[in-house]
């Protein structure tokens, strides 16, 4: 750290301290035009990271302190704690950008300081970021690999291109308009997942799940919320242990579980298959009219609208045949409930 700020003294280039006016005001700005940064190294404990794709005119690192309680502190006094507590890094080898904070073994935390990073690089970088108490935010990358974790906040991811790996223990997840290879978990939050496409692993143990305008292959679970989806294109596997399952204007295979809710489905068109399993709650499905279906239902009670050129064996608590000539499988088993089905 006592190196870092004799640079500062001599006038280091490309790296200055700012005095701070406002809350919205940067303790440091680094431009970064020119560097052709390819890669991000980010971890502070206590703060925020941000990084978006920019322009590479327009590239440059901010960094931004305050009390770890939210007070308003002077440059001097920021400076004498970092200096006590901190060993701060900002570095810019090889077009990497590194800046990195990490509290040293005598830190006072009730004196501490929370140190937020905001990035912005050219679009094609690669990022590795680290937080143990803030939000980590990403737009508009599209750099081959995007990794990610904080340990109490949230996750917001607005534009990304390539391999997205995020981790939250307490936070929620928002991901929209996103594509390619995308794995986001959450131990405590909700997720919602919007416009995206590609490969999707979507996982809360104690949150609700939301995906809207999905096309591709998605695999979302939750051990104790709901999940909610609609206009979903491609392969869908869902799961909840505790939960309902709503889905609306689906056009995909689906398999779909919940052991203590009910599954609500409605179809525009049906995918591959069709697998939906309940042990304690109803189960509703809408389905296109005219299609050639395998049919291989059970529950307590089936209620069916219409059966039209149907094939096979069906009473009040079975239907196994076929429907319009045979085809698409649809299975559906249901415990202890009721299986209602329509045609539209």
């Amino acid at each position: 750290m006592k190196k870092l700020y004799l640079l500062l003294l001599c006038g280091l280039p490309m790296l200055t301290v700012t005095a701070q006016s406002g809350r919205g005001s940067a303790y440091i700005q680094k431009p970064l035009a020119g560097l052709s940064i390819q890669s991000v190294n980010a971890e502070t404990s206590g703060g925020n990271i941000s990084v978006t794709g920019v322009p590479d005119a327009e590239a440059r690192l901010e960094v931004y302190v305050r009390g770890n309680h939210g007070e308003e502190l002077n440059n001097e006094e920021i400076k004498r704690r970092l200096d006590e507590q901190f060993d701060l890094t900002i570095s810019t080898d090889d077009h990497k950008l590194r800046a990195l904070i990490h509290p040293k073994r005598s830190i006072n935390w009730n004196k501490s300081l929370s140190v937020s990073f905001k990035i912005y690089v050219p679009e094609a970088v690669t990022t590795s970021l680290r937080t143990s108490g803030g939000n980590i935010t990403l737009k508009k990358l599209t750099g081959p690999l995007q990794d990610f974790r904080t340990s109490g906040g949230n996750l917001d991811i607005d534009q990304l291109t390539g391999k997205v790996v995020g981790r939250t223990s307490g936070g929620n997840i928002n991901i929209s308009d996103s594509k390619e290879d995308i794995d986001l978990t959450t131990s405590g939050g909700n997720i919602e997942a919007t416009h995206c496409e590609g490969t999707l692993r979507l996982g809360t143990s104690g949150g609700d799940l939301r995906l809207r305008l999905l096309k591709g292959t998605i695999r979302a679970s939750t051990s104790g919320g709901n999940v909610r989806g609609e206009e979903i294109d491609g392969e869908l596997q869902a799961r909840t242990s505790g939960g309902n399952i709503r889905m609306t204007d689906l056009s995909c295979s689906l398999n779909a579980s919940t052991s203590g809710g009910d599954i609500n489905v409605g179809f525009k068109d049906l995918g591959k298959y069709l697998e939906l399993t309940n042990s304690s709650g109803n189960v509703t499905m809408q389905l296109p009219q005219g299609k050639g279906l395998d049919l291989q239902i059970s529950a307590d009670r089936i209620k069916v609208n219409s059966l039209t050129n149907f094939k096979g064996e069906s009473d009040e608590k079975h239907i196994d045949g076929t429907l319009n000539g045979g085809g698409i499988p649809v299975k559906v088993h249901n415990s202890s409930g009721d299986v209602e089905l329509t045609f539209k």
